[in-house]
């Protein structure tokens, strides 16, 4: 009976603690988006993207595990479809991209349940970083044509661009302020496992 109980425990341990085999990705550009969203004179919002980035992740299929993950992104690349914004975002009064020219994400853990996920990660933006949390989703893996394996996965936060010293701003007559502190970050990721 002991010696019963005994390996049904070492059983039940070993499923517990299976190892998880994670594979790495890079982020495939051109069918990623790295995007935001900020409030403009409290009335509207003004969405925009980052053109050039960069990025690896390392996902384990089964457990639906992510182990992994970083980025950087090009301040340069903002994009925001009005060409005299995008330069003012670039100049010191926002981004300041000569000076500090790439953003950064670097996780430092993730919890998954079922295909929801919660990322936890270093955030740099200007030379500041900060802790930022992202809820996700994992949208599913699949081998393209070519033979490639593929995961895809969405995530968004919101961020406040004063901790990052992004600070620039006017009061409007009314009282309240021609671009919203709250950025809400929005990500479109895919990638392809690496060989």
């Amino acid at each position: 009976m002991k010696k019963a109980i005994f390996i049904s425990f070492a059983l039940a341990l070993a499923v517990f603690f299976q190892p998880v085999f994670a594979a790495q990705y890079a982020v495939d550009k051109a069918h990623s988006n790295v995007g935001f969203s900020v409030k403009h004179m409290v009335i509207s919002n003004v969405k925009g993207n980052f053109g050039d980035f960069a990025g690896t992740f390392s996902f384990d299929e089964k457990s639906k595990a992510l182990t992994a993950a970083n980025a950087v992104i090009k301040v340069a690349s903002v994009n925001t479809n009005e060409p005299k914004r995008d330069d003012h975002l670039r100049s010191p009064d926002f981004f300041d991209a000569q000076k500090f020219p790439e953003m950064s994400f670097v996780m430092k853990k993730a919890a998954a349940t079922g295909d929801k996920l919660r990322v936890t990660g270093d955030l740099t933006i200007r030379g500041v970083t900060k802790e930022v949390t992202l809820e996700g989703e994992f949208l599913g893996a699949v081998k393209d044509p070519w033979g490639n394996q593929r995961a895809g996965f969405t995530a968004s936060g919101t961020i406040n661009r004063n901790d990052f010293g992004v600070s620039f701003n006017k009061v409007l007559e009314t009282g309240g302020l021609v671009v919203g502190n709250e950025v809400k970050l929005s990500l479109e990721i895919e990638g392809v496992q690496q060989k």
